[in-house]
């Protein structure tokens, strides 16, 4: 074994969910004779929910969602897998990875499995000619659910997509516990630097926000919360974080994260106020939160280090890690969520994968929820792994819930 497929076995190892379902896949074949094409990043978490899809039948194109998260020899490995065929390569320029989109969508697919919505948009644009096979797809990512439905808003969404990121199984661990420990083991393990003592400024209070706001604070950082909206700002002063506009945050803050899904959150007129020595990250999608390209054109870089790139403004240094790219899979020691959480996500999107190929003529064309019994059964699965049990419902006190006519 090479050390992609080593990682890939390390991997499969704390997947028991995954496997459970991957078992049931190798004897249903419930996507035989489909095709599936997927946009997401290549390691070996990832590689295992390929490996499902795979053995439930299916013929599966890869490539890439962020050009600096995949792990080539994961990509490698993938690529000798019977039934997968695997484009993705590190450090691509943007015409590669467009072209490697475009070789996952030549396949023509019935089901697509996306990151951040860039496989879907370039079929609605550049590749409509794919559009005719399609018969449905499921998204990951936050990124990805505000763009689909911004398309589904103006009826420009043509066929029906999971949003796997909006079920409590997925915000809960994924978002919460994988991004908290994720972003932070990141920066410290591309940094070297303490948290404990640090003003750490978490841009958004979103699912992902809270997750990092939280691990930092265990941590012993001193943690600032910015936000545009007033009950999260509220909601994060009442669990003790100090909440504050960016620009004053600026003028504090020893390390940044931003996780909001929007751009120019940290711009100009915050760099020009960052102490010296600042560290700036981001947990979103896409290196739009952090207005890289002004560093590059107005600051004066002064050094780049295996994953950080450092600028001269005013005299202080100011330090960007991964490019502005997502920071927990884009530094070179960037290993993305823990295993056991990947776990439960990658659940989701193969039982909503499955869900799509066997329900698909009673969808409309939009984004639609993971069904309930879906969400739950991977947590049932994930609990009998862990040798947990729980209560259950007598008759008596389903009645008693369901009811509006019995008092107290």
């Amino acid at each position: 074994m090479d050390s992609g497929d080593l990682k890939i076995e390390w991997a499969r190892q704390y997947m028991p969910v995954l496997g459970t379902i991957a078992d049931r896949f190798r004897k249903d074949k419930p996507f035989e004779g489909m095709t599936i094409g997927m946009a997401l990043h290549v390691e070996a978490k990832t590689a295992n929910l390929v490996k499902t899809l795979a053995a439930g039948g299916a013929q599966v194109f890869i490539t890439g969602c962020n050009p600096l998260s995949t792990q080539d020899d994961v990509a490698q490995a993938l690529d000798r897998v019977d039934g997968v065929t695997c484009y993705a390569k590190r450090g691509c320029s943007v015409d590669e990875y467009y072209s490697a989109m475009d070789a996952v969508l030549d396949a023509k697919p019935d089901i697509t499995i996306d990151d951040g919505m860039d496989l879907i948009h370039r079929m609605h644009t550049s590749r409509r000619d794919v559009l005719t096979k399609i018969i449905g797809g499921c998204e990951e990512t936050t990124t990805g659910i505000h763009r689909l439905r911004a398309m589904a808003e103006e009826g420009k969404l043509e066929f029906p997509v999971i949003a796997v990121n909006d079920t409590p199984m997925k915000r809960f661990f994924d978002n919460v516990h994988g991004t908290g420990e994720s972003a932070l083991t990141a920066i410290m393990a591309t940094t070297n630097n303490l948290i404990a003592g640090k003003w750490l400024v978490v841009a958004g209070f979103g699912y992902c926000g809270r997750g990092i706001a939280r691990k930092a604070s265990g941590l012993g950082a001193k943690v600032i919360v910015t936000e545009v909206d007033p009950r999260r700002a509220l909601e994060a002063y009442m669990e003790g974080y100090h909440v504050m506009p960016m620009n004053k945050a600026a003028e504090i803050g020893d390390i940044f994260i931003t996780t909001t899904g929007n751009k120019d959150i940290i711009n100009e007129q915050h760099f020009k106020l960052l102490k010296d020595g600042a560290i700036l990250s981001n947990a979103g999608h896409f290196n739009v939160e952090i207005d890289g390209a002004w560093l590059n054109k107005n600051a004066e870089q002064i050094i780049e280090r295996d994953g950080i790139q450092s600028y001269l403004i005013n005299g202080r240094t100011i330090h960007l890690l991964a490019e502005g790219r997502l920071v927990n899979l884009a530094v070179p020691k960037g290993m993305g969520h823990p295993i056991e959480v990947m776990d439960l996500s990658f659940a989701l999107q193969a039982l909503g994968t499955r869900f799509i190929a066997e329900h698909h003529t009673e969808l409309k064309p939009g984004v639609h929820a993971v069904p309930d019994s879906i969400d739950r059964e991977v947590a049932s699965i994930k609990l009998a792994s862990l040798g947990l049990g729980i209560d259950t419902l007598s008759a008596d006190q389903e009645h008693y819930m369901c009811s509006w006519d019995v008092g107290t």
